[in-house]
């Protein structure tokens, strides 16, 4: 019964997206790794202009990472960026794109859930998807207050969604493959039905069994425990302006934005330069950043560390900047 209420209800309110419209597992999987940590309608916009400019695996393996990651810029979590180029030389060294979760599990940036949904997307794999929209609907509908954050949790959830996935014998209402179609049904349900906030319950079609709605704990579930710490950190930019030229520098591995290119970081002021900015306040996961941001326009060129680079002041949008250094260099270039 809950299986196939999705599937019907799938049937007339499932979205409409572009990568549903095709079993090529090069779309699907760069779909999912993009909607890591992104809406899709600015996910959509990035899966588009991926598949314009690198329209097949082989020619995402053949970019370089900076192109790579200046294609990305905007949408943060930069390590995505990496995976995806460093999955697409698996998959090219493969041979082709893996069928079977445990090959789809050992390319770059793809877990359990990632794999799920490409496996039985493209290829009809039995494996059920458990994210944030899947925990939600499961822990309502049967009233479950197991933390989905815990070791237990993931594996109750787990459990339980692979259990409840529909063998495509088993609804003979519904075409084949069932396995894609149900997943697809509950994670849309949980985006658009079975939302965290204002859920549709009044014309919810599983509302008469859903024992979070029937017992009125829709708020409470899912249960998730709070163990992040957010820290603070507080970074100082100078823009250097020498006769056309900038400096910049590409920020390494084991911090923020691996990869990434940065005007001069650091703690000694020049006593000359102008605050632009100060304090602005940028939010990441893990941590709340507060910059401030410098003009300095010397007579000669500094000496900086040796990873610095110097160019032209008009090539600064050829390399991949994170959001907050964008939101600074507005104040020059508008």
């Amino acid at each position: 019964m809950f299986a196939t209420t999705l599937l019907d209800w799938f049937q007339e309110n499932g979205r409409n997206l572009p990568w549903r419209q095709t079993r090529d597992p090069y779309a699907i999987w760069l779909s999912e790794i993009i909607l890591q940590q992104t809406q899709v309608k600015q996910g959509w916009e990035y899966w588009e202009r991926f598949m314009y400019r690198w329209p097949t695996v082989e020619a995402l393996a053949a970019a370089t990472e900076d192109e790579v990651l200046r294609e990305w810029q905007g949408l943060g979590y930069y390590s995505r960026a990496r995976n995806l180029h460093y999955a697409a030389q698996q998959i090219v060294a493969h041979g082709g794109f893996p069928n079977t979760i445990e090959e789809i599990k050992k390319l770059k940036g793809v877990g359990d859930y990632t794999a799920a949904a490409i496996g039985s997307i493209a290829f009809n794999l039995p494996a059920a998807v458990v994210d944030g929209n899947v925990y939600r609907v499961l822990s309502r509908y049967f009233g479950i207050d197991t933390p989905i954050n815990t070791t237990e949790g993931k594996k109750l959830f787990a459990a339980m969604a692979q259990e409840l996935l529909p063998a495509d014998k088993s609804l003979t209402s519904h075409p084949s493959p069932l396995t894609s179609e149900y997943n697809q049904a509950i994670m849309d349900f949980g985006a658009i039905q079975c939302t965290p906030q204002s859920p549709k319950c009044e014309v919810c079609p599983l509302m008469e069994s859903c024992e979070a709605f029937r017992t009125n704990r829709i708020q409470e579930l899912p249960v998730k425990l709070k163990t992040l710490k957010i820290r603070e950190r507080h970074l100082i930019y100078i823009y250097i302006r020498y006769k056309g030229q900038t400096a910049i520098h590409r920020r390494g591995a084991g911090d923020i934005w691996q990869g990434l290119w940065e005007p001069w970081l650091t703690d000694e002021i020049p006593c000359d330069a102008v605050l632009l900015r100060q304090n602005v306040k940028h939010i990441l996961t893990h941590r709340i950043l507060y910059a401030d941001f410098y003009l300095w326009e010397p007579d000669k060129r500094p000496s900086l560390p040796s990873d610095y680079i110097w160019i032209p002041e008009s090539d600064i949008d050829n390399y991949a900047l994170p959001r907050l250094i964008e939101i600074l260099l507005s104040d020059l270039f508008t």
